[in-house]
């Protein structure tokens, strides 16, 4: 892949994988801009790693979910519910909390059913990718998928 590709394909997944991690993160945007940057940062250096340029993207998710998952390792990372309340807006003030519940709810969920979750309903991820991105079975990724909603389920019902 060529400096020019790496590019092309930094600008056509900024978005999408900004919205993922920062879901991930449970809202904590600026930890999901940092772990942006960061697997930015680990896959130009790893272009050389990257076997077929057409999956380049997935490649991309399987670093940023491999990079949170050294960032919690390493500082025991936790976004508390009462940290989520004081998030700023980004549009205006009517937004600003306008995915409380669901940060609130993903925080609940393991690190691997709130990814399956993220990247199936987020991302329009296949099991077969998703299992892919966590380094798991398709079999493992189903269950993570169904546990999450499970999970999901049993806390919106508790919230109403």
């Amino acid at each position: 892949m060529t400096r020019q590709q790496f590019i092309a394909l930094v600008e056509q997944s900024r978005k999408s994988l900004r919205r993922f991690l920062a879901a991930l993160c449970c809202g904590d945007c600026a930890l999901a801009d940092d772990i942006a940057q960061e697997t930015y940062m680990k896959a130009y250096v790893s272009l050389d790693m990257l076997k077929d340029p057409d999956k380049a993207i997935n490649w991309l998710y399987r670093i940023a979910y491999n990079t949170f998952i050294n960032h919690t390792r390493s500082a025991r990372y936790h976004v508390s519910t009462d940290t989520l309340t004081n998030l700023p807006a980004k549009d205006n003030a009517d937004n600003a909390f306008e995915y409380d519940n669901l940060y609130k709810a993903l925080e609940s969920l393991s690190a691997n059913e709130r990814t399956a979750i993220l990247l199936f309903y987020l991302e329009d991820y296949t099991l077969k990718e998703i299992a892919k991105t966590l380094n798991i079975s398709t079999d493992a990724a189903k269950q993570h998928l169904s546990r999450g909603r499970r999970h999901l389920r049993l806390i919106i019902e508790n919230q109403q």
